[in-house]
């Protein structure tokens, strides 16, 4: 139970790293209307991934095991792809790189909008937690809600950090940003190494 506490932990440190629509809100209304009206705004992927998740799990609890380990591998590869891109970023970052700014309501609807429309939740519920969450539901219901736990746990804490940091900063610090960016390349690299051994040891037992 404790691996996938883990395991959720780690991916969604990795997620809440990622650059994206979501985060891009969040740094932009941090700076702009402060930490106070914009904390709220941290919860929104309770609110915009339960849909998703419900959707990928019908369908994933209802198709052969194998299946599950393809999408483990397409998991894999997703992540690597997403290793190289913070990988890149850290390489060329440039403290000129500022977040673009957006305007809207400084609420948690409006964050939970934002997420739905960005396309990584469905990517990443579809190749990398949705496999995850049937593999440790098979183990206990306990093992599912850990991985579950750990997961958002993670992702409102790192949300709120990114807040706090962004509203008394001004923006994230230049070295902060660079540093996260190459903890992310780092994290998921190994994550993605984990998902292709996860679904070659699937299809090999199939």
């Amino acid at each position: 139970m404790l691996g996938f506490l883990m395991i959720g932990v780690v991916y969604a440190f990795t997620a809440a790293a990622q650059p994206g629509p979501y985060q891009t809100y969040i740094v932009s209304q941090s700076v702009s209307a402060g930490w106070r009206r914009t904390w709220p705004a941290a919860f929104a992927p309770l609110l915009s991934d339960g849909p998703i998740a419900a959707l990928v799990l019908v369908i994933l609890v209802q198709v052969p095991k194998v299946f599950v380990s393809a999408l483990q591998l397409g998991g894999g590869v997703f992540l690597l792809f997403l290793a190289a891109g913070s990988f890149s970023a850290w390489r060329h970052f440039s403290a000129e790189t500022k977040p673009e700014l957006r305007s809207g309501a400084q609420s948690l609807l409006k964050a939970t909008l934002v997420n739905l429309l960005n396309p990584n939740p469905y990517i990443g519920w579809s190749l990398v937690m949705g496999p995850l969450t049937v593999k440790a539901w098979h183990e206990g219901e306990l093992h599912a809600l850990a991985l579950l736990a750990g997961f958002y746990g993670t992702m409102i804490a790192v949300t709120v950090a990114i807040i706090v940091a962004a509203s008394a900063l001004g923006g994230i610090g230049t070295q902060v940003r660079r540093m996260v960016l190459g903890i992310s390349a780092v994290a998921l690299a190994c994550f993605s190494a984990y998902e292709l051994w996860l679904g070659t040891q699937g299809l090999l037992g199939a």
